[in-house]
């Protein structure tokens, strides 16, 4: 009796701490039907624990428990009536030939919302890398998609060999990420690490990403690079980049380190306010590169000029070893050139092997 006395007291003491611990509940999947163990396709499990997840006014929390769930393409979508946690214990794996040819799994129009627990999304991105190599499959699926998503949180997840990017961001704003871990081979096709467009207030901090692409503090892969801008996705005729911050970061073994490119192309826009500063760039091929004539499919018409205006770019305490000749890539126009454009404490050291 004194034991169950102390043990109640305790977990009221600590929902008293928690004005909602009270409202806090628990949708596991597999009470909806998921089933573990890598061969059954869950997707009517998870989609049927958010969906009553979504209409529970307190917290609520999706739990994917311990085990390996196979999962076709799921979008998970709001509008929902209290916050969202998204709780990964286990490991998801996507089907062979997912349902939708851009996506595998999509959070979309939430407010108030976090995805956690340590677990893995496997993008199973091996089983079909050869066609993307060959030239002769469709698109190839994002493994997450954040759209429409306000006031969240990323956190302590792994993402592995996703078919195509990573992880993609878009409309969103106020999402912090962190303690992220991504991972696909070298020299897998277009496996972008995060991708972001058309946001506001997004920060990475504490996350290793080892790509065959573009990614944020990663080994190996492309680097970090705003753009390509000007191309064919441009939102009202404009493509616009404003107030991006990168420091205390690391790139090992990539082939870029920090990248602004955009196309010689009629869209106009902005790149401004850029501050690089406390980078260590170990073994890198071009650590820094600004490209106004971005073209990576021939042929292009070199006539052309960017009308994607560079201003207000700032690289501060760049370290590390990597070549001296090619310590910095830049082709310039004269159409737009770069404006304000500075270089504090730039280091270049001798490549070492």
């Amino acid at each position: 009796m004194g034991f169950t006395r102390i043990l109640f007291l305790t977990l009221l003491f600590v929902c008293a701490a928690d004005v909602q611990c009270q409202n806090v509940k628990i949708f596991n999947v597999k009470k909806y039907g998921a089933i573990p163990g890598g061969k059954t396709e869950n997707s009517k499990g998870f989609l049927e624990a958010w969906k009553n997840a979504c209409q529970w006014k307190g917290k609520a929390v999706v739990l994917v428990p311990a085990g390996t769930y196979l999962l076709d393409s799921v979008k998970f979508e709001g509008e929902c009536k209290g916050y969202m946690i998204f709780k990964l214990k286990g490991n998801v794996m996507a089907v062979s030939k997912l349902k939708d040819i851009d996506r595998w799994i999509t959070f979309k129009y939430v407010n108030g919302f976090t995805l956690a627990g340590r677990g893995t999304f496997d993008g199973q991105g091996h089983k079909v890398w050869p066609c993307k190599k060959n030239g002769k499959c469709q698109t190839l699926p994002i493994s997450l998609r954040f759209e429409f998503i306000k006031n969240g949180n990323l956190q302590n997840i792994r993402s592995i060999d996703s078919q195509n990017a990573h992880v993609s961001i878009f409309a969103s704003s106020n999402l912090n990420i962190s303690n992220i871990k991504v991972s696909a081979p070298q020299d897998s096709p277009n496996t972008d690490g995060i991708k972001i467009s058309s946001s506001e207030e997004i920060r990475i901090t504490r996350t290793t990403i080892s790509t065959g692409d573009d990614c944020v503090s990663c080994g190996p892969g492309h680097g970090i690079s705003v753009g390509s801008m000007g191309g064919n996705t441009v939102i009202n005729n404009k493509d616009i980049v404003v107030g991006l911050t990168v420091k205390n970061s690391t790139f090992t073994n990539t082939s870029n380190g920090l990248r602004i490119k955009t196309w010689a192309s009629p869209y106009q826009g902005l790149a401004s306010g850029f501050t690089y500063e406390d980078i260590i760039m170990n073994n890198v091929e071009n650590p820094i590169i600004i490209d106004q004539q971005y073209c990576p499919n021939s042929p292009c018409n070199a006539k052309s000029a960017s009308r994607i205006q560079i201003r207000d770019i700032t690289f501060s305490n760049i370290q590390g070893n990597f070549p001296i000749e090619g310590s910095s890539n830049i082709k310039l126009q004269q159409r737009r050139p770069v404006q304000e454009y500075s270089a504090q404490g730039y280091q270049t050291g001798v490549y070492r092997n």
